[in-house]
C-alpha cells in the first residue's frame, strides 16, 4: 500500500516557518507585503483570493486586496499594477486568473516586476527557472509545492531517477519538468499527442499529472513503486451524495494507483494546499532580498 504524502500537514509546515521568519524579519523594520488584485465575479476565483489573504494575515504580512469590478479597463489594471511595483511597502503581487475577456492577460503578467512576481509567471522568471537559475527565480506555486513534496518522499536529489509529466501548460507542466531537471532527474514531457502514453507512464519513477481530466491516469499506468504526484483538481457528479451533489477528484485514479505507487498524493488534500502556502513562502523570500538579507529555505 502507497504512503499518502499528506499536503495539509506539510503546507502547515511551510505556513509555520513563514511566521517564524516573518517575525524574525518584522523586527529588522520590513514586514512582507503581499498585493492580491481580482477582477470581476467569478465565485472560484473569490474563494481563492479570501483564503490568499486570509493566510497572509495569518502569517503576519502586510495584506491588500484590490476587488474591481468586471468592466475594469486594461489601462486601470495597467495602472494599478504599476503603482503596486512602485509601493515600497508590497514584495509580492498577484493578479487573480482568469481575467474578463477584454483584458490582455499576458500583457497584465508582463507588466508585473519580475521582483515581485510570486506566482512566477512574468517571462523573466520564466527564463530563470529555464536556465536552472533557481537562486534568483520565482516559480510558479503549485509546481513548487508538487516539488517539496516530492523531496519528503525521494530527496532533493532525483539522479538516476525517470520523471514523466503528463501536461504541458506554462503552469504547472513546464515549470515542474525545469524543477525535475534541476533535480537531476531524466524528464520527459508527455501530452494528449504522445504515443502509447500509458507505456510511457510506466516507465516513471515520478509520475507528474497535471492534464485536467478526472482520473485519466489509470492505476495499471504506473510503475509499482513509482512516486506520483497528482496535481489535478477536477469536480465530478457524486450522485451517490445526493441529487445535484458533486466531489472532488484528481487526474489520477487515485484507488486504483495506490495499489502500485510506492507513494501518492490525494485529491482534496495533497498539492491544492501546497499552493497557498508557497505563495506566502514566495512573498517571503521577495521580502528577504528586498532587505537585502539571505531568503530561508524551504
Amino acid at each position: 500500500m502507497a504512503e499518502i504524502i499528506d499536503g495539509k500537514a506539510l503546507a502547515e509546515d511551510v505556513v509555520a516557518k513563514v511566521k517564524t521568519e516573518t517575525a524574525r524579519l518584522t523586527e529588522t523594520g520590513v514586514t512582507p507585503g503581499l498585493a492580491v488584485v481580482i477582477v470581476g465575479e467569478d465565485p472560484a476565483s473569490q474563494v481563492y483570493v479570501a483564503s490568499k489573504s486570509r493566510r497572509a494575515k495569518e502569517c503576519g504580512f502586510h495584506s491588500v486586496q484590490h476587488s474591481l469590478p468586471q468592466e475594469t479597463g486594461e489601462e486601470e489594471l495597467v495602472a494599478l499594477v504599476e503603482e503596486l511595483n512602485a509601493d515600497p511597502a508590497i514584495h509580492g503581487i498577484l493578479v487573480q486568473l482568469p481575467l474578463p475577456k477584454h483584458i490582455d492577460e499576458g500583457r497584465i503578467i508582463q507588466t508585473i516586476d519580475p521582483d515581485k512576481d510570486v506566482d512566477g509567471f512574468h517571462f523573466i522568471n520564466v527564463g530563470r527557472l529555464g536556465t536552472g537559475t533557481l537562486g534568483s527565480a520565482f516559480v510558479p506555486c503549485t509546481p513548487a509545492g508538487a516539488m517539496l513534496m516530492l523531496e519528503r518522499v525521494r530527496g532533493r536529489d532525483l539522479s538516476g531517477l525517470s520523471a514523466v509529466v503528463i501536461g504541458r501548460s506554462n503552469i504547472v507542466g513546464k515549470p515542474m519538468a525545469n524543477l525535475l531537471l534541476a533535480a537531476n532527474a531524466t524528464v520527459t514531457i508527455a501530452h494528449s499527442r504522445t504515443k502509447d502514453l500509458p507505456a510511457l507512464a510506466r516507465t516513471a519513477d515520478v509520475l507528474v499529472a497535471a492534464v485536467g481530466r478526472p482520473e485519466m491516469i489509470r492505476g495499471d499506468w504506473v510503475k509499482p513503486g513509482a512516486t506520483v504526484i497528482d496535481v489535478g483538481i477536477n469536480r465530478i457528479p457524486a450522485p451517490e451524495k445526493g441529487e445535484g451533489k458533486t466531489r472532488l477528484v484528481g487526474d489520477v485514479a487515485f484507488a486504483e494507483a495506490k495499489e502500485n505507487a510506492g507513494a501518492i498524493t490525494p485529491v482534496p488534500g495533497g498539492v491544492g494546499p501546497m499552493t497557498i502556502a508557497m505563495l506566502m513562502a514566495n512573498t517571503l523570500t521577495s521580502a528577504f532580498r528586498t532587505a537585502g538579507l539571505e531568503p530561508p529555505a524551504f
